[in-house]
């Protein structure tokens, strides 16, 4: 393949294409707001909830995909009053979240089958906005783009690196789901669901807190 008139070797490609996916593994894998959510949905509202929050996170990858493609990442990361807006939505979303957890009261298994559990779309749209709302994960994909990824490299197989981060993203997190939906699990829930939900309350607020301090540096 060329780049600039310059042929560059196809193994050039897979080389950055494997350092791309392992700070994309080490990223996703380590906690934060959507491990977070992904958590909670789990073991609150069960499995199916839980994949269709993990296909939303998943799903938003593509959006900070698109504008890192596009540039436009790099004009929030210069823009301080775009990067205070992003934040700033994100952390008052993020601290709903912790509310909405701290307010959990004990449950008995007839009030998990009787909760009301958010239909696919809720569920799908709660994971993306968990992920788009984060500046964090904005300022790794623009600092994924610019440091890792050679601006040589075309748009094409950029695009293809961006599809598997996304595909790994929400192949990472239904498996969470899964995990954390098990029938064991599940059961212990019953017994200690709502001190789980107040403590991931605490984490969301802190999360939120993390986002509100956060610099574009």
């Amino acid at each position: 393949m060329t780049a600039g008139g310059l042929a560059v070797p196809m193994h050039e490609y897979w080389l950055e294409f494997t350092k791309v996916a392992i700070a994309h593994l080490l990223a996703v894998a380590s906690p934060g707001p959507d491990f977070a959510i992904v958590l909670r949905q789990s073991l609150t509202h069960g499995r199916r909830t839980a994949i269709w929050t993990s296909l939303g996170i998943g799903t938003a990858i593509f959006l900070h995909i698109g504008y890192a493609l596009l540039g436009l990442g790099l004009l929030i990361r210069s823009s301080e009053l775009w990067f205070t807006v992003v934040k700033y939505a994100g952390a008052i979303y993020i601290a709903w979240l912790g509310v909405q957890s701290l307010r959990a009261r004990p449950r008995s298994e007839q009030a998990v089958v009787a909760a009301r559990v958010p239909d696919e779309r809720g569920a799908f749209a709660i994971g993306f906005l968990t992920n788009v709302l984060n500046p964090k994960a904005t300022l790794f994909f623009i600092s994924l783009f610019v440091m890792v990824v050679s601006p040589h490299t075309p748009k094409a197989i950029q695009a293809i690196y961006g599809g598997w981060m996304a595909f790994a993203t929400a192949a990472w997190f239904c498996l969470v789901s899964v995990m954390f939906t098990r029938d064991e699990v599940r059961r212990r829930f019953l017994h200690y669901g709502h001190w789980i939900d107040r403590a991931l309350g605490v984490v969301f607020l802190g999360f939120a807190l993390s986002l509100a301090l956060a610099s574009v540096k």
